[in-house]
């Protein structure tokens, strides 16, 4: 496996733990039915592999090995599937559009006192999850009703 693969994975373990899991914000952002699905599936694909992979043997016999790991392997990859789209997304330049919202979003939390510093022209996803993330902390409920 290449390190940036790896690299990818933990980028995306990083982005899946940092994004800020309201449900306002999955009417704009696919993230939150991402990391709902991934987190899913990283608890239930390797049960479901290890069955799947039994249930063929077991019905059909050693002979059906090579087709039962790959199904288990299958199963496997999906959780690895959705933590590397999250690595790449995190890493993904922020849209023109997005980084003036953001810079909204952090005048709105510099007025009330919160430290966070502006977002770059260089800015990504995983830039404006840590603002979110802040942002969802500090701010009531109106503000995002708003939206």
């Amino acid at each position: 496996m290449s390190i940036k693969v790896i690299k990818t994975l933990g980028d995306g373990r990083r982005y899946m733990k940092t994004w800020p899991m309201v449900r306002q914000l999955s009417f704009f952002f696919p993230e939150y039915r991402v990391i709902r699905a991934t987190q899913l599936a990283l608890t239930l694909m390797p049960v479901l592999a290890l069955l799947a992979a039994m249930s063929q043997v077991y019905i059909h016999g050693w002979g059906f090995l090579p087709q039962a790991i790959t199904i288990a392997l299958f199963f496997l990859s999906l959780p690895v599937q959705g933590l590397l789209w999250l690595g790449w997304r995190a890493r993904h330049p922020l849209p023109l559009s997005l980084l003036d919202w953001c810079d909204q979003l952090t005048a709105k939390l510099s007025s009330m006192g919160v430290i966070h510093s502006p977002l770059g022209p260089r800015a990504c996803y995983l830039d404006m999850a840590l603002l979110l993330k802040a942002a969802f902390e500090r701010l009531d409920d109106t503000y995002w009703q708003e939206l």
